[in-house]
């Protein structure tokens, strides 16, 4: 029988029968499983001596999507605007495609081997070290949990902002707009903060699906809104705004006057922008090792990607391209939060309250693997302390008991009130954040899934599957490379107007 530790001692699973109990079995079967006493205990465990995974189609579907569509949908229509009617929706559907293509090379490396029946990586990293190994671990490992504490940080700022939409919308209402409504932002986040540190007591991943299905239903929520106003624009001046070749040198924004440079930068940022909606990747192999089995883990991955990426790219076009025709070159940063819209006001609020309760979920869905990669290192570094190792049951109100860890606790607790700090300090971090993903989005999303997979089907080196993977690959690096450059012209700006602690809305 598989150990577990517990108070800091490991303890072997004498217990196992009160996982195998059954009502009533009929004599020839009892005779049966004391002679193949595994066979019961293959009922409550996975070949690799853990509890059976539960996850379905269903719950990996809602996962991916609450990864993917994040408040970003409602930039695209400024990253649209940057594009043109022909580059933007095409930059959509092309990254979408390279997004489908390397997830599925990746979710065939989730096991060594046999697809089947190999061994299971439960981690990204672990991904890397059974197909690559070497220097290549260490490096997958310092870009993918440094790219989740920025995506933190930035879900923090994120959430802040559609908060203080709502009390600025009732502010617009009310004062018929003459006031302009500022607020600073810190308020919102410590408030965010504390609804983090909450939610990141939920032991591991396999207990969080039924958070990233409420914010999976919420990110179609504020999406459909954000459309159906772009929509009711379009219909109301009776036209589609906008242009072939996207916003104009010498078009006045609020930012000023465009100038040929920031027509470059601009649209190295849309490229980002668009390039690093899609990228989930991060977090596929641990999305996967919830699915259980069988059918083969990579067969309902494959199926819940192709779904999920289908339905964001479409709402990605109505959003990002009704976005453009209802504003055109003046289309705001985010369409629910820049005030595009004013009324109703009611509806704004709706919308801006599920980007709210979708980022909670979202912020736990990214922040699990890293949780547990934290955890995991720590046991393995103290295993026979009490206060990393040891958990306690905990009786709930409404029946049920949760077993707390008190590292977990602190831990957790810890990283939220850092993460918290820095979005405060530093509120433009969305442009840092952009930086990191442009750093992740080339090696997480398809360096290393093209070289797992080469390595894992063995593919020669100088054939045309070979080349073919190669120049994607290539492609991508550029895209990312143009993408960070753009992100840190959007730094450079930010700081000619920062003041730590001080930036109001």
């Amino acid at each position: 029988m598989p150990s577990r530790i517990h108070h800091g001692a490991v303890e072997e699973r004498h217990d196992i029968r009160h996982y195998l109990q059954v009502e009533v079995q009929p004599k020839s079967q009892i005779e049966s499983e004391a002679m193949n006493p595994q066979a019961n205990y293959s009922k409550c465990f996975d070949d690799d001596g853990r509890l059976k995974r539960t996850g379905t189609f269903w719950t990996a579907t809602s996962h991916i999507i609450t990864a993917v569509i994040g408040s970003g949908v409602l930039s695209l229509a400024w990253a649209i605007a940057q594009l043109g009617w022909v580059a933007g929706p095409l930059v959509l559907v092309i990254f979408a495609f390279i997004n489908l293509y390397t997830s599925n090379l990746l979710t065939e490396c989730y096991r060594s081997g046999d697809p089947i029946t190999g061994q299971r990586n439960y981690t990204y990293m672990e991904a890397v070290k059974a197909h690559l190994g070497g220097w290549k671990v260490k490096l997958c490992g310092w870009i993918q949990y440094l790219n989740l504490f920025g995506v933190a940080i930035g879900y923090t700022i994120a959430a802040s902002v559609s908060m203080m939409a709502i009390k600025r919308s009732n502010c617009f209402h009310k004062s018929g707009g003459k006031d302009p409504c500022h607020m600073s932002s810190n308020g919102y986040m410590i408030s965010f903060g504390i609804a983090e540190v909450i939610f990141s007591q939920i032991p591991d991943f396999s207990h969080v699906w039924w958070l990233s299905i409420v914010a999976a239903i919420m990110s179609f929520t504020y999406s459909s809104v954000g459309l159906g106003l772009g929509i009711g624009k379009v219909a109301e001046h009776g036209r589609f705004d906008g242009s072939l070749m996207g916003i104009s040198i010498g078009t006045v924004t609020h930012a000023g006057t465009v100038t040929g440079m920031q027509k470059i930068w601009r649209t190295l940022q849309a490229l980002g922008a668009i390039a690093f909606a899609y990228s989930y990747s991060i977090i596929l192999i641990e999305i996967q090792d919830t699915v259980k089995s069988p059918p083969a883990e990579y067969k309902t991955m494959k199926k819940a990607t192709l779904v999920s990426i289908t339905v964001t790219t479409v709402f990605y076009l109505f959003c990002g391209c009704m976005g453009y025709a209802a504003f055109g070159d003046l289309a705001p940063g985010n369409l629910l939060t820049g005030f595009g819209f004013y009324n109703p006001y009611w509806l704004l609020d709706i919308a801006n309250l599920a980007i709210v309760v979708h980022l909670v979920g979202a912020y736990q869905v990214f922040c699990q693997p890293l949780f547990a990669f934290v955890e995991k290192w720590c046991a393995q570094k103290w295993p026979k302390s009490d206060f990393v190792t040891a958990e306690y049951d905990i009786p709930l109100p409404f029946g049920g008991v949760y077993q707390l860890n008190l590292f977990r606790l602190v831990w957790r607790t810890i990283f939220v009130i850092i993460t918290t700090v820095i979005a405060m300090l530093m509120p433009f971090f969305n442009d840092v954040v952009g930086f990191l993903g442009a750093m992740g989005f080339w090696p997480l999303t398809v360096y290393f899934p093209v070289e797992m997979y080469i390595s894992y089907k063995k593919i020669g080196r100088g054939t045309s599957r070979w080349l073919a993977l190669q120049i994607i690959n290539v492609a991508c690096f550029f895209v990312t490379v143009a993408a960070a450059v753009g992100s840190v012209a959007g730094v450079v700006l930010d700081l000619k107007t920062y003041k730590p602690f001080k930036t109001s809305y």
